[in-house]
This record gives structure tokens, sequence and C-alpha cells, in this order.
């Protein structure tokens, strides 16, 4: 059963949208001192204004993308968004986020093309990196003795 048969093929509605509940508790249980709990209705609130908050920022993303002439909201609308809804004292933190994301992103394909560029397959490179280690283990041993 999808998302949309209960609506019809309709989009889901606002109040289709939520958080993991598990994921969420961990996350409060984490930041709660250890003989503190947190009732099943404060998490069930914390949850609705964390999703009542992510609604706020893509609506005003969106608009800024709008206004942009732009059809997909970029990061950087979601960090205007941000600054323009008074959220300031996020965005460095965001933007260090987006920072680590991108160069992980760019090591990914950097790893993925020296594969392909190698023009061996898995087994090749395994092969060579099995006869690499046998060599340093000899040449280790010979400068043990």
């Amino acid at each position: 059963m999808s998302d949309n048969e209960g609506h019809g093929g309709l989009p889901p509605t606002d109040d289709d949208l939520s958080l993991p509940k598990a994921t969420v508790a961990k996350m409060i249980s984490e930041f709660l001192p250890k003989d503190v709990s947190c009732a099943k209705e404060t998490r069930d609130l914390i949850i609705e204004c964390c999703v009542e908050f992510i609604h706020l920022i893509s609506s005003e993303a969106n608009e800024i993308c709008e206004q942009e002439s732009k059809k997909t909201i970029a990061p950087e609308h979601i960090i205007s968004a941000l600054k323009r809804l008074g959220f300031e004292g996020f965005t460095e933190e965001i933007e260090d986020v987006l920072k680590d994301h991108k160069k992980a992103q760019k090591d990914r394909e950097r790893k993925v093309s020296k594969l392909e560029a190698s023009g061996l397959t898995e087994e090749e490179l395994a092969q060579q990196q099995e006869e690499l280690f046998a060599k340093s283990r000899a040449k280790f041993q010979n400068a043990q003795q």
C-alpha cells in the first residue's frame, strides 16, 4: 500500500507528514540527563514542532526560489530562508555541514573515477592489493632479520 493510496492518488497532506518517532525519541534521550525521561505526548509535540519548522523553512525557501526564477530549491535558498525568518544563529553550522557534504561527494566521485580510470575489475585490483601486501610483509620480515 503506497502513502498516497488513502488519498486517491493525491499528494500527502500536512497531517501525513511526520518524523520517525524512534529516532526522535533517541535524540531526546541523548539530550536529557540519564534520570529524566520524556513522555510520549511530549515527544509527539516535539515532532509536531519540528514538522512545522521544516514546513516554515521550506515554504520560505520555495518563495526565494520562485523569486529567483529557479525550479529547484538549493541549499543557499534554505540558508537565505533561515536568515529571513530570524534563524541566523543556525546558518554557520549549516554552512559547515554543507561544506562537509560537498567534500564527501567530491571524494566519493574521485574514488569512483579512479576505479573506472584503472580499467581493471575489482577482482584484479584485489589481486594487485594482495600482491602489494605480500611484498610489504616480505620486506618487513627481511628488515626484522
